[in-house]
């Protein structure tokens, strides 16, 4: 075969390849927002929860939007607030365990935290101008600084000085993170999903029977309130949102984006802000929530899962507590090419 014709082989082969990958692309990206038609009840939203700023405590309400970027009402939005360093890296509970006992309130559009010992603090969002850019697991987000008086409220209760922490809200109507590395091992897992400033998606989910079955094994029971979700079911059989793929609240649908990896958090107690000398109920889950698929391990390690990740995949809708909760029966012609829940092996 002479170089001209091999030449041509070799583009026409090339071509023919590229052509195949775009249409294996369209179609996979059609399948994985086709929804379902036929779904069976597992259960009802017994709590509702709202933590909008990452690390401190949550507000509970009846009813919530639910949008792209997290719940929603009104100003009160998902962890679309977060403490940063001077540095401007995010803060959590992980170093800061106090962070749970600071309350959040909203009214309107002004931001009002207490704490004990400490007189309430407040911060009018509406007011705030000017962006910069923070961090989140070595990951630049916009962020608008919150100012001085409030700053200077997080510092004495945190670190018992006048200075060393930030608050800072996220000024636009649309994520801008990529999704973590660690965190594509799992199909779904994309930028769309990744909110303001959660660790990992829009949503989490659990489900009660699953917590009181842990608790059955551990000398010192926990609360949902440990995992902190924004959706709590309860009528769900233990350990069956593993297999969920397709979850609808009410008339909103939700897709089972990835397991919920955890972590020291687990272990503060969400009501004294004291990590367990014992490190539960991390170290009970390690013994059987581990997942031991030889292809995830390396991005999960020894992070033992419970509970869902989600991302919205309609459009946005109201959820109300004690909504139905349904899941997608098993159905082909609704089945997605790239599937949302693989065989973790725990």
């Amino acid at each position: 075969m002479d170089r001209n014709k091999l030449a041509y082989v070799s583009a026409a082969m090339v071509g023919a390849g590229t052509a195949v990958f775009f249409v294996w692309w369209l179609w996979t990206r059609h399948q994985r927002q086709y929804l379902p038609n036929k779904w069976r009840k597992v259960g009802e939203l017994s709590d509702l929860l709202c933590f909008p700023v990452k690390s401190l405590g949550a507000i509970r309400l009846n009813s919530m939007e639910c949008t792209q970027m997290g719940l929603r009402s009104g100003w009160l939005r998902d962890r679309i607030l977060m403490v940063i360093d001077l540095d401007g890296q995010f803060v959590t509970a992980r170093q800061m365990a106090k962070m749970v006992q600071i309350s959040p309130s909203i009214s309107g559009s002004m931001l009002t935290l207490k704490a004990p010992g400490m007189i309430s603090v407040s911060v009018d969002l509406a007011r705030l101008r000017g962006s910069f850019r923070a961090s989140v697991w070595g990951q630049a987000v916009p962020a608008c600084d919150c100012g001085e008086e409030v700053a200077r409220w997080l510092s004495r209760f945190l670190l018992q000085e006048d200075t060393g922490l930030r608050l800072v809200y996220y000024p636009l109507d649309k994520s801008t993170r990529q999704a973590r590395t660690k965190a594509k091992i799992f199909p779904l897992v994309d930028s769309s999903h990744t909110g303001a400033y959660p660790d990992s998606t829009s949503y989490t989910l659990q489900n009660e029977a699953s917590i009181a079955d842990l608790n059955t094994r551990l000398d010192e029971p926990v609360s949902p309130l440990h995992f902190r979700p924004n959706f709590l079911v309860k009528g769900a059989e233990v350990l069956e949102e593993d297999n969920w793929e397709w979850i609808k609240i009410g008339q909103v649908v939700f897709r089972n984006i990835k397991p919920c990896t955890r972590c020291i958090f687990t272990t503060i107690d969400p009501e004294t802000g004291i990590k367990s000398p014992t490190v539960e109920p991390l170290k009970t889950l390690r013994k059987y929530r581990t997942i031991s698929n030889p292809e995830m391990r390396p991005y999960t390690s020894d992070s033992p899962v419970m509970g869902l990740n989600l991302g919205l995949y309609s459009s946005n809708g109201i959820v109300r507590l004690g909504d139905a909760v349904y899941v997608n029966e098993s159905d082909e012609s609704a089945a997605p090419i790239v599937s949302s829940s693989p065989k973790y092996c725990f």
